[in-house]
């Protein structure tokens, strides 16, 4: 798992539409980089859902939200649509963004150990480091604190 201070893992791949989403074209701007297991789902859509609540709060502040999770582009698309969310949801099939970010491994739910995504979050910085990372996220109240660590960054950035 990348650390702050770290240039952040390369991330291409497509989005909702099919168009692919290079990390490198959002110099310049604050990155909201989460990574969920799956579309539509309680926790998932709880999460997604409180972003798309604070969405303009962030991108007020110079930052966009990008979702990734294994589900493909046709998944995300109708999870955009059903949930009216206003960001980016990338389809990281075969997980090769998830592997490279340490979001992918063995996790734990109902006594049952399995290997899956584990739902985590990077703040990028406009430079392309990682900023602030949440390695193990509960999806309720999630948006609010990355909101707060945004704020909290770009403040000290400009003193």
């Amino acid at each position: 798992m990348p650390s702050v201070g770290d240039l952040a893992p390369d991330v291409a791949l497509p989005d909702e539409t099919g168009t692919i989403r290079r990390l490198a074209e959002q110099r310049g701007r604050w990155t909201i980089l989460y990574f969920y297991p799956e579309d539509d789902t309680p926790g998932c859509t709880t999460e997604a859902c409180e972003f798309r609540d604070r969405n303009a709060e962030i991108h007020e502040r110079g930052a966009d939200v990008w979702g990734v999770s294994p589900d493909g582009a046709a998944s995300h698309r109708m999870f955009r649509e059903k949930f009216e969310l206003p960001f980016t949801l990338l389809a990281d099939e075969g997980h090769p963004v998830a592997d490279a970010y340490g979001a992918w491994g063995e996790k734990q739910n109902y006594g049952r150990t399995y290997v899956g995504l584990i739902r985590s979050t990077f703040l990028i910085d406009p430079e392309g480091r990682i900023a602030r990372v949440w390695p193990r996220v509960k999806a309720k109240g999630h948006a609010e604190a990355v909101l707060a660590a945004l704020d909290e960054l770009r403040a000290a950035r400009a003193s």
